[in-house]
């Protein structure tokens, strides 16, 4: 089966041109949680991003990929267009629970609106919304050959309607113009498909970032995609909550964690009180000093007590962060495994041969490594290009590849 080119987009009736336009000027606007990225991008053998833009959002903007408030929302990206030169015409990329993606086989038609209808016969049965309240997109793939004889292969996408109107509502009420919407899994593949260097079979994508979005393609076509998690903003909001500290600090502590560091020795992270003793074990000289100590404050007065200093509660160790952060990715590698035995038993599924991952979650030093050692699968890291090596400050490169992913319909042959 020859593979398209061109990784279909969502195009959603909403009364704009959705998914078909490919102009250069067309910005890819990639919405998480905690965080938006708006990149421009140019294809010239490969794909670059060639200007980027990207801001912070504030908590509960965006939960689980679905916009909560429209007006912060609005705001933020009213703020992140007003200090660029990017265009306001933009394709907004969706990843959430609240869409499907299924490959249907049918008969070999040729016809658009005879394939149409037997698409959307088919719907009826593999898609789990009502009809009347889902918008959908489908994209023919060939002809294969089956046992049943050859049958035309489609990839059909589906997402429910008032999801979507709130997400266009507020891109239009910060003086956007979406031109398009896709799902942000065929972005992604778009934006980190090499051909050189991804063999025949099945390749996981993986970005790690606000939440975490999973894809599972075969060359350049999506055959499974998932969000499988709240990512790294969800285990920042926990931390938040554990530490009673605002989110921009918490994210600011998971950032600063090198998992590929020796993990700390001590109580923090998760010694215990007899090992603590053996270690002390010996050490009279400490022991009769904090004896000494113990004695000096015991025959202090409530008066000469009261006149110590008293230091501020100790913040619990970095140890705690670290010890969040590797919780955080073996539930991830669980939810991926899941994931994983779920194509795998499915008709036509398969084994992946490496994982691409992409995301924030790069920032982190050792988290790949980590990863793939709960994993037990390779993971190798997803980089997108960058025209003239660089971008502005303030932009992580390793957060873009959604973005330009939506910034263009084309991949790289």
């Amino acid at each position: 089966m020859r593979l398209p080119s061109r990784i279909p987009s969502l195009s959603l009736k909403l009364g704009v041109n959705f998914g078909r336009r490919s102009g250069a000027d067309i910005v890819g606007l990639d919405i998480q949680p905690g965080f938006v990225a708006a990149v421009r991008a140019r294809v010239n053998g490969s794909i670059l991003a060639e200007e980027a833009a990207s801001l912070p959002l504030p908590a509960d903007t965006v939960r689980d990929g679905e916009v909560m408030d429209q007006e912060a929302l609005s705001d933020a990206l009213r703020e992140l267009f007003s200090k660029s030169a990017l265009d306001r015409r933009v394709r907004v990329g969706v990843a959430n629970q609240r869409t499907v993606l299924r490959t249907l086989e049918l008969p070999p038609l040729t016809d658009r609106k005879e394939l149409a209808a037997a698409v959307r016969f088919q719907a009826q049965e593999q898609v789990p919304m009502p009809l009347s309240n889902a918008v959908m997109d489908f994209h023919p793939l060939g002809i294969v050959d089956t046992p049943a004889g050859p049958r035309q292969r489609v990839v059909l996408v589906a997402a429910q309607r008032d999801m979507i109107e709130r997400l266009l509502t507020a891109v239009r009420q910060a003086g956007l113009s979406p031109e398009g919407v896709d799902l942000s899994a065929f972005a992604l593949i778009r934006s980190l498909y090499r051909p050189e260097s991804e063999p025949d079979g099945r390749v996981l994508y993986l970005n790690v970032d606000g939440l975490t979005n999973l894809a599972i393609a075969e060359g350049t076509v999506c055959r499974f995609t998932r969000v499988v998690g709240s990512g790294l903003e969800g285990i920042a909001g926990e931390l938040a909550e554990r530490r009673g500290i605002a989110l921009a600090h918490a994210r600011d502590l998971l950032a600063a964690v090198d998992l590929a560091a020796p993990a700390p020795v001590g109580p923090a992270a998760g010694v215990t009180d007899t090992e603590t003793q053996d270690e002390n074990a010996g050490g009279e000289d400490q022991i009769e000093e904090r004896e000494r100590q113990d004695d000096s404050e015991r025959a202090m007065s409530f008066e000469e007590m009261s006149a110590v200093p008293t230091l501020a509660p100790q913040a619990p160790a970095d140890a705690d962060v670290r010890a969040l952060l590797e919780n955080g990715i073996r539930e991830l590698s669980g939810e991926v495994r899941n994931s994983l035995d779920f194509h795998r038993s499915q008709e036509g599924g398969g084994e992946v041969s490496h994982v691409v991952l992409s995301g924030s979650a790069q920032d982190i030093p050792g988290f790949a490594e980590a990863l793939q050692a709960t994993l037990s699968v390779e993971v190798r890291s997803g980089q997108v290009g960058l025209l003239d090596g660089g971008l502005g400050a303030g932009v992580e490169p390793h957060r873009l590849a959604v973005a330009t992913g939506l910034a263009t319909m084309e991949t790289v042959q």
